[in-house]
């Protein structure tokens, strides 16, 4: 059950970041992105690591989600045809995905929490922070810094005129 469950959730996950290629209007493009973040977020979770699936949900489906938007607002992007976002026609694929992916999380939660913990060993947040700030804390800290010299170089290009 849990191998049919992995298989979809991963379909989802496909099909979702196949999407985001094909979109022509950004919003959408981070809509798709947000379910196919929810189904890495799954498969983390069926892998036996609950807490980076956590970790991707509240880091990347939400907040790096959230900096995308803000940066798509403040560069006025725009595609050749301005599309209503509200229309079913553009937002039912996403909808879809996200109803599928629902879907498949009830079922999971479903069974029976006792056959998950005999198939699924658990990674705990200790085993990631020592991961994490052990010997790849160079790493860590270059990857915000990246990150934040991205942003700061993003709005700077944004600007208009104002040289």
């Amino acid at each position: 059950m849990y191998e049919f469950i992995f298989y979809l959730s991963s379909v989802i996950a496909v099909i979702a970041a196949g999407a985001i290629l094909v979109v022509r209007h950004p919003v959408h493009a981070a809509l798709y992105l947000i379910v196919s973040l929810l189904a890495l977020a799954l498969l983390f979770f069926l892998l036996g690591a609950p807490l980076l699936a956590a970790f991707q949900v509240m880091l990347y489906a939400g907040a790096i989600l959230v900096l995308f938007l803000f940066m798509m607002m403040v560069m006025n992007l725009r595609t050749e045809r301005n599309l209503p976002l509200l229309l079913p026609a553009n937002w039912g694929g996403m909808a879809l995905l996200a109803l599928l992916l629902w879907l498949v999380l009830l079922l999971l939660l479903s069974r029976s929490s006792l056959d998950m913990a005999d198939n699924i060993m658990v990674i705990g947040p200790t085993a990631v922070g020592n991961a994490l700030f052990g010997p790849y804390l160079v790493v860590v800290e270059a990857a915000a810094i990246l990150l934040l010299a991205a942003l700061v170089a993003a709005l700077y290009l944004s600007r208009k005129g104002k040289r």
